[in-house]
């Protein structure tokens, strides 16, 4: 059965516009529709702004990443659906990082180069576009590049180089002399990661079942329904110390009884 979305909220500081996506939903196009859009568009910003504050230092500009988040932030506002029950940020969240992820794969190398040659790179291009406009039928020189951005036939030179190189060879690409078909990922192997995830898991899965039912709930609240110790407080009418003591020492006793297993 679809209930409305609840008001409640596992960050917070996420802002209450449930009644306002009832009432969005029920409006026809026009000035009073546009303007709530707005509203809750600017009430939800702080958030798109967090998600992109997590993608920092990966070599795209800050700013450029938060214009990102907003624009995914619309794709969700204009795509919520209230009547599915579920709160705007179980949707929004994924939403706003699936179109960050996107920017860079798009826009970005595949592998991080330095700063350096990507300032030469987009300076070259500039300049190579610059040029095609005064000079038609023909590519721009080295030394008319350098010219026009005041640059090192060196530097160009890298920055050309750079432009070739902005994508990576597949991995299923076939090497050079083969002729049955072996390609670069037959030549790489590496061990699968998530198969300690697996272990792990498997390792503390009987131990969580043997907790009390209040320290399971306490931790699944957390751990996977992500929220606040505040907010388990007072869901659970405790508070939020008694929560963190509860949640340290539960992981506390369930890693020494994992070691104890393993031991």
């Amino acid at each position: 059965m679809r209930t409305h979305a609840s008001a409640k909220h596992p960050h917070d500081d996420a802002p209450d516009t449930a009644e306002d996506f009832r009432r969005l939903a029920s409006l026809p196009p026009g000035q009073l529709r546009d303007t709530l859009r707005e509203q809750i568009i600017e009430a939800w910003l702080p958030m798109a702004n967090r998600l992109a504050g997590r993608f920092r230092n990966r070599g795209e500009n800050y700013d450029d990443l938060r214009q990102v988040a907003a624009m995914g932030l619309v794709k969700a506002v204009d795509r919520y659906d209230p009547e599915l029950g579920n709160a705007f940020e179980s949707y929004a969240v994924p939403t706003i990082t699936g179109e960050i992820k996107r920017h860079f794969r798009d826009h970005m190398w595949t592998l991080h180069v330095p700063r350096r040659v990507q300032d030469l790179r987009n300076r070259v291009r500039f300049a190579r576009q610059d040029l095609s406009q005064t000079i038609p039928g023909r590519q721009p020189t080295v030394a008319e590049i350098a010219e026009h951005a005041q640059m090192s036939e060196g530097d160009v030179r890298d920055g050309l180089e750079a432009l070739e190189s902005f994508t990576a060879l597949s991995l299923d690409a076939e090497l050079p002399g083969s002729e049955d078909g072996y390609s670069l990922s037959d030549a790489l192997g590496s061990a699968d990661p998530a198969l300690d995830i697996v272990i792990d898991r498997e390792a503390v899965k009987p131990r969580l079942e043997a907790l009390p039912e209040r320290e399971r709930a306490i931790l699944y609240m957390r751990f996977f329904g992500d929220m606040t110790q505040s907010r388990i407080a007072e869901q659970l009418g405790i508070s939020q110390m008694h929560v963190s003591r509860l949640i340290s020492r539960c992981c506390s006793r369930l890693r020494e009884q994992v070691l104890q297993d393993a031991a």
